[in-house]
């Protein structure tokens, strides 16, 4: 067997991994099992600087803030704002922190210096502005939305008046407050105002919708672009909130399955820029159900690469990431008899593995799951490897510079 796996495995290039497709896809989707550590952004700069280079790509999209987001694309592609502002408005999750986020910025940024707007690499957040501890107040998203509007249509299509919304959206610490994660009557989202806000919302998104060939004539398609960002994650936004407000046994599921809808809007949205590579969690990006305990009570709910890949077909592709140890968290060498133990058996640091024939290899007798001694990652699931389109595979994790 080991014999088999080594003849699969090659080094995390662009050509390997292209190889492994049958076309280039639109949105090429690299995993992680576990958040925060510098060797696997790494091996994913490393990668999308190859995907640049040898194959036309010219987006990346991670697992960060979409609004925050566009702080660093405004500094990759035209410089504003400084190195530090950027890496602390920039990114969610405490992403901003890490140095391998702050050399893909810095790279991107050295890359498009000079070049013409066409050629200029981009950078996206795809999640929501949703945290562990709650979600945004939509008044960002919502007054970005409107004020675009009211500078370019007739007021009187408009379905409300900036006034009003700041009256119906009142201080952001009520849209804010953390424990409303955990105790539904905490949370504004099914108040008389949020509710109104969501038919405005509406009303809103359809507005832009129904002037597109004036709006985009009158201003760009990347403002427009922009707009219909701020739509998604108005009435997105409104919604998620609407369900924490929720009392039922599946609160936490529907708020689960919320933020992937948004996350697979926003990426259905960067695919049409064409094609780009997309980096979150293995979970996040997965074609199949996704599960995680919250709050004690297991949950399951469709990926938004579950969700993308209805869209998209073969132009989505998913490279799983799995990895050896991250002794650092205690994480140590996993057991010859799981799938990450296997792999741990080759030589060299880092491969691209076929996954589909590393499936095919172990015939009908699965390896066992590898269980984490660490909250923070999650284990390849045996049962997802014939899934995937590839997998890439980390055998020992350093603590982040």
């Amino acid at each position: 067997m080991a014999t088999d796996i080594e003849d699969t495995a090659h080094a995390v290039e662009a050509a390997a991994v292209m190889k492994l497709l049958s076309a280039r896809p639109r949105l090429l989707a690299l995993g992680e099992p576990t958040h925060g550590e510098d060797a696997l952004l790494d091996v994913r700069n490393e990668l999308f600087r190859q995907l640049v280079e040898q194959e036309g790509y010219r987006t990346i999209a991670i697992e960060s803030d979409c609004l925050a987001g566009l702080v660093v694309d405004d500094h990759v592609t035209s410089g504003a704002g400084t190195p530090d502002e950027v890496m602390e408005r920039g990114f969610s999750h405490g992403f901003g922190a890490s140095a391998a986020n702050r050399a893909l910025v810095r790279w991107m940024r050295a890359y498009n210096d000079g070049r013409p707007a066409s050629e200029r690499l981009r950078f996206a957040g795809f999640d929501g502005p949703l945290e562990i501890t709650g979600a945004a107040s939509p008044r960002q998203a919502l007054t970005a939305l409107h004020d675009y509007l009211a500078a370019r249509v007739e007021a009187g299509l408009l379905p409300c008046t900036a006034e009003t919304l700041e009256r119906l959206l009142g201080a952001d610490d009520r849209w804010t407050d953390p424990a409303a994660m955990t105790d539904p009557a905490r949370s504004v989202g099914q108040s008389a105002e949020a509710r109104e806000l969501r038919l405005l919302a509406d009303d809103l998104v359809a507005l832009l919708d129904a002037q597109t060939p004036h709006l985009i004539a009158e201003t760009s398609r990347e403002d427009w672009d922009r707009a219909r960002l701020y739509g998604r994650t108005a009435t997105g936004l409104l919604r998620y909130h609407f369900w924490m407000a929720d009392t039922s046994p599946s609160r936490l599921t529907r708020l689960v399955g919320l933020r992937d809808r948004m996350m697979a809007d926003n990426l259905l949205a960067v695919a049409e820029r064409g094609p780009a590579l997309v980096h979150a969690h293995n979970g996040h990006l997965q074609r199949e159900k996704s599960t995680m305990r919250m709050g004690g009570l297991p949950l399951e709910w469709w990926s938004a690469g579950a969700l993308v890949s209805v869209h998209l077909g073969a132009e989505y592709a998913f490279l799983a990431t799995a990895l050896g140890t991250i002794r650092h968290r205690g994480v140590d060498t996993p057991p010859p008899d799981t799938v990450e133990g296997l792999l741990y058996a080759l030589p060299g640091e880092r491969h691209v593995i076929d996954a589909a024939r590393l499936a095919a290899g172990l015939d009908d007798a699965l390896p066992a799951p590898r269980v984490s001694p660490w909250f923070g990652y999650a284990p390849l699931d045996p049962a997802h490897l014939a899934a995937a389109d590839g997998l890439v595979f980390v055998k020992d994790v350093p603590q982040s510079r």
